[in-house]
Parts: C-alpha cells; sequence; structure tokens
C-alpha cells in the first residue's frame, strides 16, 4: 500500500530550480532518491491548482520511493499568481522551455534512462500532445479531461491518442465521477497503447493512494525502456 502523504504540502523539494521562459519564469521542484535514478518523472499540474494535488503529491512519492527523480513543474502563470491557466498553446510553450533547461542539466541527463511525462488534468494534456517531440518513454495522466462537462461532442481523444500514435504507452488513471469523462468514457474510444485504471472519485482524485498505487505498479516496466 502506498503510504499517506500530506495534502496541503508537497513537501520539501531537494532542488527548486526557476526557469526563464517567454512567458515568464516558470519552476521545476526536484524529488531526488537516495541512489542514481532509476528513471525521471515529469508532471505538470491542473489549470485549477498547483503542484500541491493530492494525486500529484502521492503519485511523487511512490515514485521516489522506487528509486525515480520526480519534478513537478509550476507554469509560468502559476509562478505569476494568476487564477487562471494560460491557453492550451501557451501552456505547450512553457512545457517545453523547462523541459529544455532540465536537459541541460547533467544530474537530469547523467545516464540514459526512461523519461516519463504526465501530469493531472490540463498537465496530462500538455504532456500528451508534446511526449513525442520531447523523447517520453511513457506518459502518465491524472484525470484527463476527456471533454468539458456536459460536452461530450467537444472531445479531446485527438491529444490523447498522440502518444500512441508515436509507439508511446499511456497510463490514465480516472475517476469513476468525473464529469470531464469516466474511465469507461476513454475505454470507449477504443486507443490501441492506452491502459486506462478506474479508482473511485471525481476530477480532484483526492482518494489518492489508489492513484499513486496505480502509477507505482507500472514503474517497474517503465524503468526498462530507455
Amino acid at each position: 500500500m502506498v503510504d499517506d502523504v500530506s495534502t496541503d504540502d508537497p513537501g520539501a523539494p531537494s532542488e527548486v530550480v526557476g526557469i526563464e521562459t517567454e512567458l515568464g519564469p516558470a519552476r521545476a521542484h526536484l524529488w531526488k532518491p537516495a541512489q542514481a535514478p532509476v528513471g525521471r518523472i515529469v508532471l505538470g499540474h491542473g489549470a485549477g491548482g498547483g503542484i500541491g494535488a493530492a494525486d500529484l503529491v502521492a503519485v511523487r512519492k511512490a515514485a521516489v520511493a522506487a528509486g525515480w527523480l520526480a519534478v513537478l513543474v509550476e507554469q509560468p502563470w502559476r509562478v505569476a499568481g494568476k487564477k487562471v491557466a494560460a491557453a492550451p498553446p501557451k501552456l505547450d510553450i512553457g512545457w517545453r522551455a523547462v523541459l529544455a533547461a532540465l536537459n541541460r542539466r547533467p544530474d537530469f541527463r547523467r545516464r540514459p534512462v526512461p523519461l516519463v511525462l504526465g501530469g493531472r488534468s490540463a498537465g496530462a494534456r500538455v504532456a500528451c500532445r508534446t511526449a513525442a517531440e520531447l523523447g517520453a518513454t511513457a506518459v502518465c495522466c491524472l484525470a484527463f479531461p476527456l471533454h468539458p462537462p456536459g460536452r461530450p461532442e467537444k472531445s479531446r481523444a485527438d491529444e490523447i491518442a498522440l502518444p500512441a500514435e508515436a509507439g508511446i504507452g499511456v497510463l490514465v488513471v480516472q475517476g469513476a465521477k468525473d464529469p470531464f469523462g469516466s474511465g469507461p468514457d476513454i475505454e470507449a474510444l477504443g486507443l490501441p497503447g492506452v491502459e486506462v485504471v478506474g479508482v473511485e472519485g471525481d476530477h480532484s482524485l483526492k482518494k489518492y493512494a489508489p492513484v499513486a498505487e496505480a502509477v507505482a505498479a507500472r514503474l517497474p516496466g517503465w524503468a526498462k525502456h530507455v
């Protein structure tokens, strides 16, 4: 079982790196394992919250316990103290700038280990859109917003299909009562390479232990791919 973690504070990172982007400063919070990392997992936050979200904290903790370097990324709009997220193209710009800066760090690219990209909600969308170009081994989506609430015709299935089309596996951990689309809704798309794990809860995924357990169970498999 995954240990409980604080939902109010993501815990003290090993290092916080300020990164300049064309949209303003972003921040990368790094948690380093005790030994050389077996993999790297980089996660972005949603449009309505930050890196202290319960599911992100729990997944970060599980990854570090498994020997992974975990990075939680704060988008420029969040660092600037704004309450409304930037448009999707701007989120991609900020995300790319952070990954480029991390890749210049010797401790991030010291040896060839897997790179898993992901995030919750809007952060999951960003990861799906950029996974192929950024060389991801896999994508980890927490509460992927398949469509706006009550608007299934506004499907974002094309985004979640992008990594799979590039041969990159996608894990989706989805709440059974998520108004942005449930696990069965995503499974019904029939996308090859997309694995869906349903858990209790809605879009917030506040019952975070099953979320972390689902990700932790797949870390060993991801660690084998470089």
